[in-house]
């Protein structure tokens, strides 16, 4: 087997090597991402970075990113996957990946859109002005969030607010939690604790909403590439009217601010909700970013056999 181990700040820097530049494949290539969530492993094989993510226990392997030649470090994943009684699956693949893995491996893989898992890329200009007719309803809904909260500020999340946050995000999980206890918060809330931990380490960037000592939004964010930042978590007070959309907007002013060279922001996925995946559209990405997965047939063939059986 791989001998896969999980990752260590440590070692950043070389990670960095394989990982800089990887924008263009989407956010599951940020190390921070790598880091805080799930059992996330990797691996140098053959002059390239190969990924183990485990969740929820689904085992999956991230297209591996690097300049060695190809084909023996997938022959290592197929044989790893064998070895661990999981399917091979290959994920967060461009459509330039598919077609070298079918040219590699004719016929022997099966290839899917992951729609649920498409990036939503924009223009940082436009979530920091919302210019135009496409964003008079943000605009109208930032309006009325105003003229109810005079006095709220957008500050950036550091030692003299931590706890606040903390408190205010342990009350948005633990309502969430109640409401759907099936659900996947969990894994999240342990994510954004260990964000917390490891801020500076990380380079995470935060911000809040505050009005009269009370948070009313947070989130959180950190660099994928040169002109490409990367937003972690986003939360917000579901009482408080227009608390999302003044959030977003700060931020990108914010960042804007701070680093004129960023063009885009990473608003990652949409998980397959459509209540969020609506939200998302609405602000008009400048990219939707493709993925896809791939699957080796023979696994299917072991699975559908062992169910007859």
């Amino acid at each position: 087997m791989i001998d896969f181990q999980r990752l260590d700040l440590s070692n950043r820097a070389q990670y960095a090597h394989y990982l800089d530049g990887c924008g263009k494949r989407g956010c599951e290539y940020s190390f921070v991402n790598l880091f805080l969530w799930g059992r996330q492993k990797a691996a140098f094989v053959g002059g390239r970075l190969a990924l183990l993510s485990q969740f929820d226990r689904r085992s999956v392997y991230p297209f591996p990113v690097g300049s060695g030649e190809l084909k023996p470090v997938l022959d290592a994943i197929i044989q790893d996957a064998k070895a661990r009684g999981i399917p091979c699956c290959l994920t967060t693949m461009t459509r330039e990946d598919c077609d070298e893995v079918e040219r590699l491996y004719p016929g022997a893989f099966q290839f899917h859109s992951d729609r649920d898992s498409f990036d939503y890329i924009y223009d940082i200009n436009d979530l920091a002005d919302l210019k135009g007719r496409k964003f008079q309803k943000k605009r109208n809904h930032l309006h009325r969030f105003e003229e109810a909260h005079p006095n709220c500020q957008a500050l950036p999340l550091d030692a003299s607010n931590r706890t606040e946050t903390l408190h205010f995000l342990q009350n948005w999980f633990t309502a969430r939690k109640i409401e759907n206890p099936h659900s996947d918060f969990h894994l999240e809330e342990l994510a954004l604790r260990r964000a917390f931990a490891f801020q500076e380490q990380l380079g995470l960037e935060g911000l809040v909403l505050m009005d009269e000592g009370q948070i009313l939004a947070f989130t959180m964010g950190s660099r994928l590439d040169t002109n490409l930042f990367d937003v972690h978590f986003e939360k917000a007070r579901e009482d408080v009217d227009g608390a999302y959309a003044a959030i977003n907007q700060a931020f990108a002013r914010y960042l804007r601010d701070k680093y004129p060279q960023v063009r885009y922001l990473n608003r990652e996925d949409d998980l397959g909700l459509e209540g969020l995946r609506q939200a998302k559209l609405s602000y008009c990405p400048a990219i939707l970013l493709e993925k896809f997965w791939a699957r080796l047939w023979e696994d299917e063939d072991e699975n559908t056999l062992s169910q007859s059986e």
